[in-house]
C-alpha cells in the first residue's frame, strides 16, 4: 500500500549528525499512481514549502544545525491522510562548551561553592584539579554534586590551605572545556560574643544610673 520514506526509511529513526553542518531531509511517496501532496512539521509547527516541493517528493534543509536541534522531530506527512507519516529526530553532538575564570574571595570556616554549567552531547564527565593537581577528594571536605549539565564542587569550612586555583574540566569524546576558579581564603572576622556585648551596655547603663543617683543626693543636701 501507500507509504512514505525518508532518506530511504520507512519507518521513524533517529539522526545523527554535528553541530554546523546543514542536514537534508528527503520524503518520498512510495506505491501511488497519483500526485500526493507532502507535508513537513518541526515539532508541532507547520514548515512552509514551496509549490514545486510539495508533491510526490519534498525535500527540507536544516542549516546551519545547532545545538538547539538536539531531539528535534522532523515529520513528513500525507497532506489527504496525516496517519501515513515518517518521523525523524535529530541526535545533534557537540562538545562541552566552558570557558573563563572567576575570582572569589571567602571568609576563613565558611562554605564555599564552585559552579560550572556546560551542555554537552554525548553527556561529558567532569574532573576537578587543584593548581593543576587531581584534587583528592576527603571526606567531610568536599562534596560534589552534578547533573547532565551542572557540576559543583563544595568546600566545607574552608581554611588557609584551601588557597588557591581550582579548575573544573568536562571531557566528552568531542572535546573539552574548563573553567577557573582563584580562591582567595580571607581572615576570620572578629566576632563579639553576644554576652561581652550584653555585659558592656549592662556595665554602662548602671554606670549612668550610679552617676543619676549620686548627683541626686548632691542635690537633695544642697
Amino acid at each position: 500500500g501507500l507509504e512514505l520514506s525518508v532518506n530511504n526509511h520507512a519507518a521513524n529513526f533517529s539522526l545523527s549528525t554535528l553541530s554546523g553542518p546543514p542536514v537534508s531531509l528527503s520524503c518520498l511517496v512510495q506505491n501511488s499512481s497519483q500526485a500526493e501532496e507532502l507535508l513537513w512539521y518541526r515539532g508541532d509547527g507547520k514548515v512552509d514549502l514551496k509549490d514545486g516541493n510539495k508533491v510526490n517528493v519534498s525535500n527540507i534543509c536544516i542549516s546551519p544545525v545547532t545545538e538547539s536541534d538536539n531531539g528535534v522531530t522532523f515529520t513528513c506527512k500525507l497532506a489527504r491522510d496525516k496517519s501515513v507519516q515518517v518521523s525523524v529526530i535529530l541526535d545533534v553532538q557537540f562538545p562541552p562548551r566552558l570557558t573563563g575564570e572567576e575570582s572569589l574571595q571567602i571568609e576563613e570556616e565558611k562554605d564555599v561553592i564552585l559552579s560550572c554549567s556546560a551542555k554537552s552531547n554525548p553527556q561529558a564527565q567532569t574532573a576537578w584539579y587543584k593548581n593543576n593537581i587531581t584534587l583528592t577528594l576527603q571526606q567531610n571536605r568536599y562534596q560534589l554534586y552534578q547533573t547532565s549539565e551542572v557540576f559543583q564542587l563544595s568546600i566545607i569550612k574552608v581554611q588557609k590551605s584551601d588557597n588557591g586555583t581550582y579548575t573544573c574540566v568536562v571531557k566528552s569524546s568531542l572535546g573539552e572545556g574548563r573553567k577557573d576558579f582563584h580562591l582567595i581564603v580571607e581572615d576570620k572576622k572578629p566576632v563579639f560574643p553576644k554576652e561581652a556585648v550584653i555585659a558592656a551596655v549592662v556595665v554602662v547603663t548602671l554606670t549612668v544610673l550610679f552617676g543619676i543617683v549620686a548627683r541626686k543626693d548632691k542635690i537633695f543636701k544642697v
